[in-house]
């Protein structure tokens, strides 16, 4: 196991495998559903090694991992056993909306690589196709399009199973049931047969009736594709199951339950499930369209700016749904189509970055950061890189707008649910070739990409790391934060090597720099507690807000002064900020009394930071950077 160590650590706090009642993963998430989120040790999982952060949303405590979490996630569940056991779930009520979002991400995350991967096959097959590569009468284009057509085309079976295991059913009933709905004779019945009578003539919801069930009309319906059918007669299919669970003996339990299950779901699905939740589906899709079509700028814009807001919150799970039942009963959804650009913005505003810092560390992160925002993950770059650092982030938002504005003017939809990033781009090519919406679709994640390197690079870009860190941010190696320690003297920069006090001179004090002074003061260089003050006045200790720990000793041996010449302006445990006067000194009496006043200005907890990084300046004014403290 690549990642035994990471794993236990991390089963150990979210409270034990005794407090997971469910464990999925998405492409960059750990998705555990707690019994007790309170057991949870939040704040050591976002300091560890190998966790971006940690966000509790939707009914769900998300570990974000980042790109190699399929292979954290086996880990997790082979030393937890969740997959073969899990805990009871908790009565605690947690809303609808989030039970909402809980239940969509565990019925819709386990399928989502592979009906990503068969999208991608899909459209691409579709460009080839528009550039004349093939033919639709090519063998070659017939198994293509079987294998990205394969999952969608049988979609309900697939979620059947999804489904079941969400609903704590049999995965099995899920299936079957599933593949009832596309029964391949069903179609043929109404391709080639002639109507029995028709139910709701004249009304929007008119049905044919080609067969009945015991007398009762059966109104067949094309499942293909569908998602809200499956989903809520595997709902309804899992309630069943479980009252016969409990009063059939179990001797006779493993066949019977099935048995009598799927003889009520089966015809309850076809006959009311099926049908009401496929025009529940067309009145979605209708009122979406409905909405979008108000304005389809300003949808675009609305969504492009706030996708990345969602997928922060996993709100984005939401629209899934959505899209999907456009893509059956429309054959095309423009919802989804409006985001296609954020995570091109989210990389062009991380490439700016690397291309502007000097920070190595930043450097490091941003250049992964940017290869998997190219090809659609920007969970890397928005917990690491822009989110911690606000403005970037914020950047990355208009930027997305712009994009998404330009997507819903040019009318760009999505004709399947394909890759992400740069594969998504033959996601919105048209069954009649490139049209417009694709063009649109070009242009926007090119906007996109452009406006947000362009608004980081030359109006938004500041080479300093965030000192306040959001509390559901990342810690540790995964964000580099950097505490700047500005000149409390104005004078001579000395190096502290050439300080005439084998204290200060070898480090063995801390690291830091010395200052020969012009003036008799001395101001705060942080925000913080003055933490020590001498009685002899001679030297000052400073805990900033962020716990550096700072000591400015003025001269060499004055501490035998006992206080003479020295006026403090300040007192021990007076909070401090940056710039104001703590201490006023003679220099011309210090000096006449025989004393150097080069006054070493030392970063005393030094070893508990990356570096301490010294000003290049020769001669430094009050306020100025004296120290960058790599945190």
């Amino acid at each position: 196991m690549k990642y035994e160590k990471l794993a236990k650590e991390i089963i150990h706090n979210v409270g034990g495998k005794e407090n997971v009642s469910s464990l999925t993963h998405c492409i960059t998430r750990l998705r555990f559903k707690l019994i007790d989120e309170s057991k949870a040790n939040t704040d050591i999982l976002k300091n560890m090694d190998g966790i971006v952060t940690v966000i509790q949303s939707g009914g769900q405590y998300q570990v974000v991992i980042g790109n190699h979490v399929p292979e954290v996630y086996a880990d997790v569940s082979a030393i937890g056993g969740f997959q073969s056991a899990a805990a009871e779930p908790s009565d605690e009520k947690i809303g609808l909306f989030n039970k909402f979002i809980d239940i969509i991400s565990g019925v819709f995350t386990p399928a989502l690589g592979v009906l990503c991967a068969t999208g991608m096959i899909k459209g691409f097959t579709a460009l080839f196709l528009s550039l004349g590569l093939l033919t639709s009468t090519s063998g070659t284009y017939q198994i293509l399009n079987a294998i990205g057509d394969c999952l969608f085309y049988f979609f309900p079976i697939f979620l059947g199973y999804t489904s079941a295991k969400k609903f704590n059913a049999n995965i099995f009933l899920g299936m079957a049931i599933g593949a009832t709905l596309v029964y391949p004779t069903f179609s043929s019945i109404t391709a080639s047969g002639q109507p029995m009578y028709t139910l709701f003539s004249g009304s929007v919801i008119e049905s044919p009736v080609y067969l009945t069930f015991l007398g009762i009309p059966v109104i067949l319906m094309s499942y293909s594709s569908s998602v809200i059918p499956i989903i809520l007669s595997t709902y309804v299919g899992a309630k069943i199951e479980a009252v016969f669970k409990k009063i059939i003996p179990s001797v006779v339990r493993t066949f019977l339950v099935p048995f009598c299950t799927l003889l009520i779901i089966v015809p309850l699905a076809l006959i009311v499930i099926g049908p009401v939740a496929t025009w529940a589906g067309q009145l979605l899709g209708a009122g979406t369209l409905f909405i979008y079509n108000l304005s389809p700028v300003i949808a675009g814009i609305l969504l492009g700016a706030f996708w990345q807001v969602f997928v922060i919150f996993g709100l984005h799970w939401g629209f899934v749904p959505i899209a999907i039942n456009n893509l059956t009963v429309l054959k095309y959804d423009p919802i989804l189509a409006g985001v296609f650009g954020a995570s091109f913005a989210q990389t062009g505003v991380v490439l700016a970055i690397l291309l502007r810092t000097k920070n190595i560390k930043l450097k490091s992160l941003s250049i992964p950061a940017v290869i998997s925002g190219i090809f659609g993950v920007t969970e890397p770059a928005i917990y690491g890189i822009t989110l911690p650092r606000k403005k970037p982030f914020v950047l990355s938002c208009i930027a997305a707008g712009v994009g998404g504005g330009i997507i819903g003017l040019m009318g760009t939809k999505g004709y399947i649910l394909g890759g992400l990033g740069i594969f998504g781009i033959p996601s919105y090519i048209s069954p009649e070739g490139m049209d417009a919406g694709f063009y649109g679709a070009i242009i926007g994640i090119s906007v996109s990409f452009v406006l947000g390197f362009l608004l980081m690079y030359f109006g938004g870009f500041k080479d300093d790391v965030v000192k306040d860190q959001p509390s559901d941010g990342p810690k540790g190696d995964i964000l580099v934060k950097q505490e700047t320690v500005s000149s409390p003297l104005k004078g001579e920069v000395v190096a502290l090597s050439d300080v005439k006090d084998e204290a200060f001179s070898t480090g063995a004090l801390g690291k830091g720099i010395a200052i020969e002074p012009a003036e008799g003061k001395v101001f705060s260089p942080v925000d913080g507690v003055l933490t020590s003050l001498f009685s002899s006045g001679h030297a000052i200790g400073i805990t900033s807000d962020h716990g550096v720990d700072i000591l400015i000793h003025v001269g060499k041996d004055t501490v035998k002064l006992k206080g003479k010449h020295f006026t403090p302006r300040v007192k021990q445990g007076d909070t401090v900020k940056k710039g104001d006067l703590l201490m006023e000194f003679d220099m011309d009496a210090i000096r006449a009394a025989g004393y150097i006043l080069t006054t070493p200005v030392i970063v005393s907890n030094s070893n508990n930071y990356l570096d301490v990084i010294e000003t290049g300046k020769k001669s430094i004014g009050y306020k100025e950077d004296l120290l960058t403290v790599m945190i």
